[in-house]
């Protein structure tokens, strides 16, 4: 016994450890893991063509680019270091203290977990000790010697002579540096510039320490001990990058998986207009903490099972619970750590915390509307995958060929149908005077977008759906009639906002956004300095045919005219658009069958009449010759009664032809033979002919009890009352006669009469029509309603509610106010007044 208990134990996999150790404290997974298995041999299968699609369509960085960035990268290290000595010197250190003052670069995001993309940016920080400031790194307020002579063939970004030994100054001067733009009033400042053609963000963070040695521990939680608000953001990158990577990186198999999967949804994400984490959507760090924590609940799946996990998992995830891939802790050093009992936690909508201390809400950018949106690309991609995936099984489903190159893929990375998705749109285009400016305008805008689209349109406006498109057009599609200088429309970017309104909730027949822009203008853009003359934000409507062709070159092979085209097939493949032309054709066909019943009651009731008449005029005559033979020579009886059975014959024949002709034209769909109409004749007059169907609903409607709905329906009837259903409404009334027209008969008031008189009185009433109404009848409402009074205009005489309780503070309303939001906050205004609603007010 013992001896099988151990080789049953022996045959189970050992334990799956997803436990790191990182900055001296050890870190473990929030959630338990769902199936730790291994993918079964066909979900392997699956995956090689997953593998094709992502060798041809996701491509890696070359050799050489590599080379490149690494390059870029010690150059900047050496420059950052040489640049904190100098400070140290001029602070007057002593040799030894300017030599041990160290600095660092340290990289976060893609790069410095392996996701090697053409083209993709680099995110570093530069740490250094206390003796560097903000002011050294960006160089401002630097006072020249009236004796320095300016000869410098560039022009300084923001007219505003910098030191030339800070650090900003000299990246701008190196030779390999372009398109540098410095951002020193920003939460995190930040140099942006390009290095040999490769696009750097540079942080600057500054610690409360003497220096920073070589062996820096950045992940440590104690390095951010006297640190400003500034330096904690900075820091945070490389540190929940570093975290994440511990996380997922037990094994090198887990490692490339999640890394695959990494790739794969940035793609998809960029593919469907979701990839912007300041414009709402999800952002590079929010996409590593979402497939880390997939990978944690799947810690041995295959990159194709791992990505359909993924779309699974938050198609189903229950917002807004967190998605935290280790629960948070608290260091005790005075920082925010993100709490869910919070108050301003709770107004979160869809909240992904970091890793790292101090724990943060990495999506509080997140609206409820791109949550919709997100929400609906989830499950768009669940589906595609799911019945690749079924399809696969299948074997004899997809095309072979499609299946070795990893073609079939390509459904899932569609670029998106946002500008043939939405009947209107809303441009922003975004000018400044210069280049200089407008960079530093449309920066600033772009981070307000979000709250446009999600505090002032989504939330005062009947719309169904809004929509903010996060990729930019190096474009002017302001109106002509704009008075803008040439440089304006040069340095012009433009973005474009989708939406479709909610006619239910819809007063009049235009949307006015006026207001809401003038709030947008009024309380977020007046916040940028310096303002200068020239920047401004032009907005214009489109319908979707009226969209510049612009939007449309690099989604669709044939520009406009294909979106158009596609967007024709999107409507028609509509599954509610099907349904509603179904329901249309058969309400159609059914009032062509009543009409096609009606047609051949009303051919039939002439047949009878033709029929009895041609049967009353051979009677007749057969009378007639009868008397004419009883009159006529009885030498001569032979000969006319052979005459007359010849006539009687020929007279038969001529019955039986009309017949025929009456039932031709009849416009019967079974012809019958004349055996058989007479038979059939036959049976109706034995009775054999009814309409057995009939008589059954008859018989069941006795049987049956009626219904509540019914006896009421009975009841309204007997009181002339007529009751149709949706499908008779457009012939309510078309046979009835109007009761006004007769009068009405008081059932109480009727003498009793003697029979004699009560036969001539209804043989006289015969020829009148029917009265409707014959009795009164009291109606009894089961909802009660409230009774209003209307002045002479006919308008509702406001007398207030005391029954109104919008919230558990404000109860009760008078006459001539209502409860809206206005400068006070929310409350009570007299009705018709115009109020200013700020956009910084908490909506509660």
């Amino acid at each position: 016994c013992h001896l099988l208990t151990l080789r049953a134990s022996d045959s189970m996999p050992p334990p799956i450890d997803l436990t790191a150790t990182i900055g001296g404290r050890k870190v473990t997974p929030a959630l338990p893991i769902v199936d730790g298995s291994s993918s079964p041999p066909n979900e392997l299968k699956f995956n090689a063509s997953l593998s094709s699609f992502i060798s041809q369509n996701v491509p890696l960085e070359s050799v050489e680019g590599i080379r490149t960035r690494e390059r870029v990268l010690v150059k900047m290290g050496t420059l950052c270091r040489e640049w904190v000595k100098s400070v140290a010197a001029k602070r007057g250190l002593s040799s030894d203290a300017v030599a041990s003052a160290g600095g660092e670069l340290f990289t976060s995001g893609s790069y410095r977990l392996g996701v090697h993309e053409p083209g993709a940016d680099i995110d570093t920080i530069v740490v250094v000790p206390s003796i560097c400031t903000k002011e050294d790194f960006f160089g401002s307020g630097y006072v020249p010697p009236d004796s320095m002579v300016q000869d410098d063939d560039d022009e300084d970004v923001n007219n505003e002579i910098r030191d030339p030994d800070s650090l900003a100054e000299r990246i701008r001067r190196h030779p390999d540096v372009t398109n540098f733009i410095p951002v020193e009033g920003a939460a995190v400042p930040i140099l942006t510039f390009d290095w040999e053609g490769i696009n750097i963000d540079l942080l600057f963070a500054r610690l409360n320490a003497p220096s920073v040695p070589a062996n820096f521990d950045i992940d440590n939680d104690m390095v951010l001990s006297g640190v400003d608000s500034s330096t904690e953001k900075s820091l945070n990158g490389p540190r929940v990058t570093n975290l994440i990577a511990a996380l997922v990186g037990g094994t090198e198999e887990r490692y490339q998986t999640f890394l695959t999967v990494v790739r794969l949804v940035r793609k998809w994400a960029k593919a469907r207009g979701l990839y912007s984490n300041k414009l709402g959507y999800w952002g590079g760090v929010n996409i590593n903490i979402a497939v880390a924590l997939v990978l944690q609940l799947y810690p041995n799946a295959c990159p194709a099972s791992l990505l359909r996990k993924f779309f699974l998992v938050f198609k189903s995830w229950r917002w807004p619970n967190p998605v935290m891939l280790t629960k948070p802790h608290d260091a005790e050093l005075g920082l925010p750590v993100w709490n869910a009992f919070q108050a301003a936690t709770m107004r979160q909508v869809a909240p992904m915390i970091t890793p790292a201390y101090p724990a943060m809400n990495s999506t509080l950018s997140v609206s409820r509307q791109t949550l919709q949106i997100l929400h609906e690309e989830f499950a768009r991609g669940h589906n595609v995958v799911d019945k690749l995936y079924k399809d696969w099984q299948k074997g004899d489903v997809l095309d072979k060929e499609k299946v070795e190159s990893g073609e079939m893929w390509k459904e899932l990375f569609e670029p998106s149908d946002f500008f043939i998705s939405y009947p209107h749109y809303l441009s922003m285009c975004i000018v400044g005077p210069s280049q200089s400016d407008a960079q530093s305008w449309a920066g600033f805008v772009v981070s307000r977008l979000r709250k446009l689209v999600s505090d002032q349109l989504g939330r005062s406006l009947p719309l169904k759906k809004i929509q903010l498109w996060p990729k930019e057009f190096s474009a002017c599609v302001a109106e002509r009639s704009a008075l803008l200088t040439h440089a304006q429309r040069a340095n012009s970017i433009t973005y474009f906002i989708g939406f479709r309104v909610d006619t239910l909730r819809m007063r009049g027949s235009e949307l006015d956004i006026e207001r809401q822009l003038q709030n947008f203008s009024k309380f977020e853009l007046s916040r940028f300095h310096p303002l200068t003359p020239g920047m401004d934000v032009l907005p214009k409507t489109f319908g979707v045919k009226e969209l510049p062709k612009i939007c449309f070159e690099d989604v669709y092979e044939g520009g406009k005219v294909a979106a158009m085209k596609r967007r024709r097939m999107l409507i028609e493949a509509d599954p509610k658009r099907i349904e509603a032309k179904n329901k249309k054709k058969l309400a159609k066909l059914k009032k062509k069958m009543e009409a096609m019943k009606r047609k051949k009651e009303e051919s039939k009731a002439s047949e009878e009449k033709v029929e009895a008449d041609l049967k009353e005029e051979v009677d007749g005559e057969a009378q007639e010759s009868r008397k004419r033979k009883r009159d006529g020579d009885d030498a001569n009886g032979e000969d006319v009664n052979l005459d007359a059975e010849k006539e009687e014959e020929e007279e038969a024949a001529l019955l039986e032809s009309a017949l025929d002709k009456i039932q031709d034209s009849a416009g019967v769909v079974q012809h019958k033979t004349r055996e058989e109409a007479e038979i059939d004749r036959q049976k109706l007059l034995a009775g054999e002919l009814l309409h057995d169907e009939d008589v059954e609903v008859k018989a069941e409607q006795q049987d049956r009890k009626l219904t509540r709905e019914e006896i009421e329906k009975e009841m309204l009837a007997s009181s002339g009352l007529v009751i149709v259903s949706d499908d008779e409404a457009t012939i309510v009334g078309g046979n009835k006669i109007l009761p006004w027209r007769y009068g009405y008969k008081n059932a109480s008031g009727v003498k009793k009469e003697e029979p004699d008189q009560k036969k001539e009185k209804e043989e006289q009433e015969e020829s009148k029509p029917t009265p409707l109404i014959t009795n009164r009848v009291a109606f009894k409402f089961k909802t009660k309603f409230d009774v209003v009074e209307l002045d002479e205009s006919g308008k509702v005489i406001d007398k207030g509610d005391d029954d109104f309780t919008p919230s558990l503070k404000w109860t009760g309303r008078k006459g001539g106010f209502e409860f809206k939001l206005g400068e006070r906050g929310l409350g009570y205004y007299r009705t018709g007044k115009k109020v200013v609603i700020p956009s910084n007010m908490a909506y509660s």
